[in-house]
């Protein structure tokens, strides 16, 4: 009785706030036991470097200048994360109280998707880059949530926000658009007028308009004159060339719905459909508001990759696809409203699907360890076998050419046959850069790329020094050539 009594009374913000820490602590766990470099983090640690402010995240360049006292970026993983992950607690915890003026813990279920957001697992995997998207999303929340004495204040804070999340992650600007759409539904089911529900819209995106001019006359100018042109391709048609992008996104997310979470998901949007039915009812005017649901849901799905249909060279990772968190919120917030209308206990049942998406976050972390241990076994091979052989030893240079094949992980064979967005979710081909060398000692081998096509044609027609199961090394001269190997097609044993 008294755990029931507990669930359902209001909670301050103090226990609001442990609550969030708590479930965001316990959602990047397995990725801080896993400790993989991910992508990027493998020359960033190398060289201590930032390199954000040509892509535009000028911002990104001056946190880890401010985290680390230095003029660089060395190394300082988890604390950054640790740190965002505290700062996402405390903005979830101020958009529960922006939703709901007394909150319970079933209220603090439905905006936790943000965080929860099981293609959200990508931004996190980066040790350097992950902690700035976080901060941007955060600062996007603040953007929403935030109330100024004076109109001064609602104008110009909200607006600085922004353009600070730009300047850490220019991607998170769809978060902001799809968190307007749900203050749209929030602003109709307060019943408030058409003409304010207007007033308040235009409100929200003349401060993302003027957060963009902030961010152009900042962090802008830094950027590099190849990113400033990465707009969509001229010669094409850009209509049917953001149709094929939104295609590759929808084959992308489609991963996610196998198995059970096939049915978790279509119960929520059965929830969503009846919360939509319920807001429709508390209304005088009931088409526009019916109309108002149908229009947000595919300006919703459309920012699931955003602005990132724009992009000539279109990333379709799932790092860019933040705004599938909102999606999700949006559902979650409907489904609140169905649920609460039956039985003040039903809307517990919205903690499923983030329990389903918490079970997937450990599943990304346990590969993730599977792919550290498989490229910790390759890079001490490979090492020991420069090391053996003096002639590499003294090499001026070791070519390292990256083959990309998405065959070598046998160890996770399994969890890609029952999950396939864990694959797409790991994004990881290869299991060996020059960068990996430095960490067992060998400072010789460089990329392929400093010298175009040396190992297309430079070791042709001389045997091979080492021979290996994952690599070929050739030595000609003073230069040395390493070959990655395509994995065998033997059969997998079956336990």
């Amino acid at each position: 009785m008294r755990a029931s009594t507990f669930l359902e009374r209001e909670l301050s913000q103090r226990q609001v706030a442990l609550f969030f820490l708590l479930a965001t602590m316990l959602y990047v766990l397995p990725l801080i036991l896993a400790d993989f470099p991910y992508i990027d983090d493998n020359w960033r640690t190398l060289a201590a470097g930032n390199a954000w402010a040509g892509q535009g995240r000028l911002f990104a360049d001056w946190f880890y200048q401010a985290l680390t006292f230095t003029g660089a970026s060395p190394n300082i993983f988890p604390l950054p994360l640790l740190l965002a992950t505290l700062a996402m607690s405390l903005a979830l915890t101020r958009l529960t109280f922006h939703y709901f003026a007394e909150p319970t813990l079933a209220c603090c279920l439905v905006p936790l998707p943000l965080w929860y957001n099981p293609f959200l697992l990508q931004n996190l995997s980066y040790q350097y880059d992950g902690p700035i998207m976080v901060l941007s999303m955060v600062a996007v929340i603040y953007a929403i949530t935030v109330q100024g004495a004076s109109r001064v204040q609602r104008w110009l804070v909200p607006s600085a926000l922004l353009a600070l999340a730009i300047g850490l992650y220019q991607i998170s600007l769809n978060v902001f658009v799809g968190l307007c759409c749900v203050e749209l539904l929030r602003a109709v089911h307060r019943k408030m007028q058409w003409p304010d529900i207007l007033r308040m819209l235009g409100w929200k995106f003349a401060q993302l308009g003027l957060g963009i001019l902030i961010y152009s006359v900042t962090a802008y100018p830094f950027m590099e004159r190849l990113r400033r042109t990465d707009l969509l391709n001229q010669d094409a048609n850009p209509l049917l060339q953001i149709g094929i992008n939104f295609a590759r996104v929808l084959e992308k997310v489609a991963l996610l719905f196998h198995g059970g979470y096939t049915w978790v998901f279509a119960a929520l949007v059965l929830c969503a459909i009846a919360g939509c039915v319920r807001l429709i009812q508390c209304r005088q005017h009931r088409w526009p508001t019916l109309l108002l649901c149908l229009l947000t849901l595919p300006v919703l799905v459309l920012l699931v990759p955003g602005i990132t249909l724009l992009f000539r060279d279109f990333n379709e990772g799932a790092r860019t696809l933040m705004g599938f968190g909102v999606l999700l919120l949006w559902l979650f917030y409907l489904a609140h409203l169905a649920l609460a209308s039956g039985h003040r206990r039903l809307p517990w049942l919205l903690i499923i699907p983030l329990l389903a998406t918490l079970s997937l976050s450990f599943a990304y972390g346990r590969v993730l360890t599977l792919q550290k241990t498989f490229a910790s076994s390759a890079l001490f091979s490979l090492s020991h076998d420069i090391a053996a052989h003096r002639e590499l030893r003294e090499a001026k240079r070791i070519y390292l050419s990256v083959s990309y094949s998405d065959r070598w992980l046998v160890s996770a064979t399994g969890s890609f046959r029952q999950l396939p967005v864990l694959h797409y979710l790991l994004n990881v081909d290869y299991f060996m850069l020059a960068e990996n060398l430095p960490s067992a000692g060998i400072t010789n081998v460089v990329a392929e790329r400093e010298r175009r096509n040396a190992t297309r044609v430079g070791y042709q027609g001389f045997p091979a020094l080492v021979d290996s199961l994952y690599y070929r090394v050739y030595l000609i001269g003073d230069y040395g050539f390493i070959v990655m190997k395509e994995p065998p097609h033997g059969r997998l044993l079956q336990w």
